[in-house]
């Protein structure tokens, strides 16, 4: 599992699928709430005057010289839920985001958000 204090040093860098296509760019982590690890980041796609923010998984990522690679396809990454580039997850959206990549979601004992921006 990457740390969370070593991913944040890759922001900015590419974020490529497992053939080495490039995504997009790592804007930033988002971690289990319960846990405080690593689990979804933020990439910056799209053309210059329509960018966005896709989540992908981290799960299986790999940290090579000037990039992130990721488990998921190019394709299958730009099509995950989006926000804003300067947009915040609204909790209601958590559970899209999950069951794009087909993870179970669940959310805190006390019905708290699964997932934190670092």
């Amino acid at each position: 599992m990457i740390e969370s204090a070593d991913i944040r040093e890759w922001r900015q860098h590419a974020v490529v699928d497992a053939r080495g296509k490039k995504i997009g760019t790592l804007e930033s982590v988002y971690v289990n709430t319960a846990t405080d690890e690593p689990f979804f980041a933020t990439v910056t796609v799209g053309l210059p005057t329509r960018r966005r923010l896709v989540f992908v998984p981290l799960d299986g990522a790999v940290v090579g010289p000037g990039y992130v690679r990721v488990a998921f396809d190019r394709g299958f990454v730009k099509g995950a839920p989006s926000i804003d580039i300067d947009g915040v997850l609204p909790a209601e959206r958590e559970p899209e985001v999950f069951a794009h990549y087909q993870l179970e979601y669940t959310p805190g004992a006390g019905g708290e958000r699964r997932l934190a921006r670092r």
